[in-house]
């Protein structure tokens, strides 16, 4: 079965093809970094409207890539949240259509379960089951994953999402939006040594997060050095770097605390922050020391893409969460939606 997939959550156009046997067929991916640069942040009307204009010429894209046509397509896939409601309606609307016009199906994929499975698609691919670190954007989450739709929240954030975190902390030290990347790149010339930030919570017995206190923390830091202006390249650079250990230490701690409490095999790390190269080292070496495995999506599908979400509609067919013969006549899309509400039910 081949699947169509649309992602429009936030600021990313995502299209793909997927084979539930061959994996991704083709999949192409429009950012609008450089268009929310100039504001220091996502402006959801401008994002709704940039997808528009890339929706259709990103499917055209996809299907010359795969030397496929819209007939040999079976059935179609859209996120349906969540995420900005405006952004979202564009891939609803554009998967409908199209499913309409050909009379397939299209199915509403949670966001975050494309992020979780997204690592299924990497050679070799996690079997079930396992725990799944979700760090991408505005969420940080332990879910314990049974099978494709068999959730359970283990822990997540109290405020800031490790993601929010490193752009927050790269707003503050001047280094503009997306922040994450950033900083990352200014932490590989500073020494995390240099400043004793917080690791919020990392010492609590349960798994839940918290950053906006790190965040107030390099704030307070940026004004006892004289802010900006005042700050060398190098303290800056320390600064980064000590920011990225902390938010790491705490990822690493926790996840590392959920691998043991529910005695699983298998980590899976999924979202943008997964990218990350010290998050990665870090993990491997827990893997290593306590004796699991432990799996992250390929570089170019961590972030938010159209891949994931086609994928995931594949898994929901095999699984049977999803009638392959099944056609929507309206569409549902949703600002917020709990993951942990998919566990054993079909997408709206």
């Amino acid at each position: 079965m081949i699947v169509l997939g649309f992602e429009s959550s936030c600021d990313e156009t995502g299209v793909a093809l997927v084979c539930a046997k061959r994996g991704v067929l083709a999949h192409a991916l429009h950012s609008q970094v450089a268009m929310h640069a100039e504001y220091g942040g996502v402006v959801p009307e401008l994002a709704s409207r940039d997808h528009v204009r890339h929706v259709i010429p990103l499917t055209r894209q996809v299907l010359k890539d795969a030397q496929l046509t819209l007939e040999d397509v079976d059935a179609l896939a859209y996120t349906a949240g969540p995420g900005l409601a405006g952004a979202l309606l564009v891939g609803a609307g554009a998967a409908q259509s199209i499913a309409w016009s050909l009379g397939k199906p299209a199915f509403a994929i949670h966001h975050l379960e494309g992020h979780l499975l997204s690592p299924r698609l990497a050679d070799p691919k996690p079997e079930f089951p396992f725990v799944a670190l979700l760090v991408s954007g505005g969420h940080t989450q332990l879910m314990q994953v049974r099978h494709v739709g068999d959730y359970t929240l283990l822990g997540e954030t109290l405020d800031d999402a490790a993601g929010e975190a490193f752009d927050k902390t790269a707003k503050l030290l001047g280094l503009g939006y997306p922040g994450g990347p950033a900083l990352s790149r200014l932490a590989e010339e500073g020494d995390p040594r240099a400043f004793d930030l917080p690791r919020p919570l990392i010492h609590r017995p349960d798994l839940d997060f918290s950053f906006s206190g790190l965040k107030t923390a390099v704030l307070q830091r940026t004004k006892t050095l004289g802010g900006l202006d005042q700050m060398t390249h190098q303290q800056r650079a320390d600064l980064a770097a000590a920011t990225q250990m902390a938010i790491v230490d705490v990822l690493v701690s926790k996840a590392t605390a959920a691998m043991r409490q529910v005695k699983s095999p298998r980590l899976v790390v999924a979202g943008g922050v997964g990218a990350n190269a010290l998050l990665r080292k870090r993990l491997y070496a827990q893997a290593e020391k306590f004796g699991f495995e432990v799996y992250f999506p390929p570089l170019d599908l961590c972030t938010d893409n159209g891949a994931m979400i086609a994928y995931a509609a594949a898994e929901r067919l095999n699984a049977g969460l999803l009638d392959p013969k099944g056609q929507s006549d309206i569409f549902e899309v949703r600002a917020r939606w709990p993951l942990d509400q998919l566990s054993h039910q079909s997408t709206p």
